[in-house]
């Protein structure tokens, strides 16, 4: 039976049918109302069994791909893709977002990226954060803090202080994708969405003071498969409006194409959201994982070394202007892919590879079309920024059409040739055990080998060690890729990482945990569909 709504809430007790597990530490009950809680009951009573079938449709896609069919743009939305139509006019903080930001949604971080220069930035409860129950819902308090812009932080260490500049970025929140759950929040035993939770907490408690303020509830959409994903982030949004008593339309989402399938339903995407669509994104990382993911038993399409499916392979290059092309037909926003690169600290010539390289990129992205870029780090803000001032004069690049470009089911699936290297396999297992390993300490943004990387990249590595095993693929030497030889290259790799971070860092370190880990996702015959669905077992096991 539910509690009276009122006084502190403390952990186990039921709220509107809502079961809080976690510990509710100091500050915690400012989030967990009575109040918020019985709207997360709302979002979860309605929607948490059609995101269950959602998924369950998934499955059954899923055993489709695996006996050979190929995906293609559906025949029973012809009439939605042929049709003139276009999305509600955008807020105007949200015609400019030629640089946009993403990161973890930590105090320090918060600060630094509001204040990094970027137009947008993206608060990221998904794959730039691990969810424990701390992070998650101390994310909530720092966001809060920063939309009424009181947020400071002081640094432990060095003492420095933060606090944000007179102007900042345009606040964007990526709530976790529809197949993540919150264990910590359960609706009569069962733990709810983990994206509902994200979701609600954030609208609830600033959706009116970002209105008031000139901005709004804006959101990003992770790892949708179809447009019926779409569809019900659309009736959680009508839903929203009516019981927080927000202006019709005022809830703003960008969606992620970051999955294969969803590369087919572009403009139904849009379609479905259309009173409430800030355009689309090309999450390159989730794509390329995805693609891999979703055809891993077909051995025509096992991809080369990750390193070498770069967006200017031909599948990568047909999915971006396509974007493009559809955005801009239905008077949207399309926005380009990360650049992970950070600045490279005492070495001024890897220093300007990486810059170099940051430029190409965003170069290319913003000659074809696109109306912005994501980076990962605040000194890439300055390049990417550049580079779109030169080539993008107005503030969006909408009223180009890009009528010149035609994309086939065949160009969205044609797998790219390359070499398939035992330096490729090395650097796949090296990422995946350096990931996870932090992941585990509940850090989900990470620094590797010059990169800043989030789930994404650890995905691929995994998928891409899995496929090669599953199909017997070879490498350019001509061994197979086997269990075996994945088992050595693991052992080789994790003393690698003692030697990297030193004895004491590795053995107060989850090395040894990650390494196990990977090594038997790869190594199932079952493959799983994220590494973050196994990995939070633990974390919420140990407590976290």
């Amino acid at each position: 039976m539910a509690t009276s709504m009122s006084g502190p809430i403390v952990s186990g007790q039921v709220i509107s049918g809502l079961e809080v597990r976690g510990p509710i530490n100091p500050g915690f009950e400012e989030i967990l109302t009575p109040e918020a809680m019985a709207f997360l009951a709302e979002l979860e009573g309605r929607f948490g069994g059609e995101r269950l079938r959602l998924l369950d449709v998934r499955t059954k896609r899923q055993a489709l791909l695996d006996q050979g069919h190929k995906p293609d743009f559906p025949p029973e939305t012809r009439a939605i893709r042929e049709a003139d139509w276009t999305i509600s006019p955008l807020p105007v903080d949200l015609l400019d977002r030629r640089v946009e930001i993403t990161g973890p949604v930590d105090r320090k971080m918060v600060i630094n990226a509001l204040n990094s220069g970027a137009r947008v930035f993206m608060a990221d409860y998904e794959d730039a954060t691990c969810p424990t129950w701390t992070n998650l819902v101390e994310g909530q308090i720092n966001i809060r803090d920063a939309v009424r812009r009181t947020i400071t932080h002081e640094d432990p260490a060095s003492g420095k202080k933060y606090r944000l500049s007179d102007k900042t970025a345009v606040l964007k929140v990526r709530p976790r994708g529809w197949h993540l759950e919150e264990r910590h929040v359960l609706m009569d035993g069962e733990p709810m969405s983990g994206a509902l939770f994200d979701f609600g907490l954030h609208v609830f408690h600033n959706a009116k003071e970002l209105l008031a303020r000139g901005s709004g509830p804006y959101f990003y959409l992770p790892k949708l498969e179809s447009h019926f994903e779409a569809r019900l982030w659309r009736e959680v949004f009508l839903v929203a409006e009516e019981y927080l008593h927000l202006p019709h339309g005022s809830i703003k989402a960008t969606v992620l194409i970051e999955t294969i399938l969803a590369a087919f339903e572009m403009d139904e995407i849009l379609y479905e959201l259309r009173e409430h669509s800030a355009g689309l994104n090309c999450g390159r990382w989730d794509y390329i994982f995805s693609f891999i993911k979703k055809f891993r038993k077909d051995p025509a399409a096992v991809m080369p070394d990750r390193a070498e499916v770069t967006m200017a392979t031909p599948f990568l290059s047909a999915y971006s202007q396509l974007a493009i092309r559809t955005c801009h037909r239905r008077g949207a926003p399309a926005i380009g892919g990360m650049a992970a690169f950070i600045p490279v600290k005492d070495n001024h010539e890897a220093n300007e590879v990486a810059f170099s390289r940051v430029r190409a990129d965003k170069e290319r992205e913003a000659s074809n079309g696109h109306d912005g870029t994501w980076v990962a780090h605040p000194g890439l803000v300055p390049v990417a920024r550049e580079v779109f001032d030169a080539y993008m004069p107005t503030p969006n690049q909408i009223a180009r059409k890009r009528t010149d470009v035609t994309v086939t089911a065949a160009d969205l699936l044609a797998v790219p040739a390359g070499p398939k290297t035992e330096a490729g396999l090395r650097n796949n297992v090296a990422v995946g055990i350096g990931y996870i390993e932090a992941w585990l300490r509940g850090q989900g943004c990470v620094p590797l080998f010059n990169l800043m990387e989030d789930a994404a990249t650890a995905e691929i590595s995994r998928t891409q060690v899995w496929q090669w095993v599953h199909t017997g693929t070879a490498l350019d030497d001509g061994r197979v890729v086997t269990p075996d030889l994945v088992d050595r290259i693991v052992a080789e790799e994790l003393s690698a990482w003692e030697t990297h971070v030193g004895a004491d860092a590795y053995a107060k370190g989850r090395y040894a945990d990650a390494a196990s880990l990977f090594r038997d996702l790869v190594a199932r015959e079952d493959f799983t569909d994220f590494l973050t669905l196994p990995a939070y077992e633990r974390v919420v096991a140990e407590g976290a």
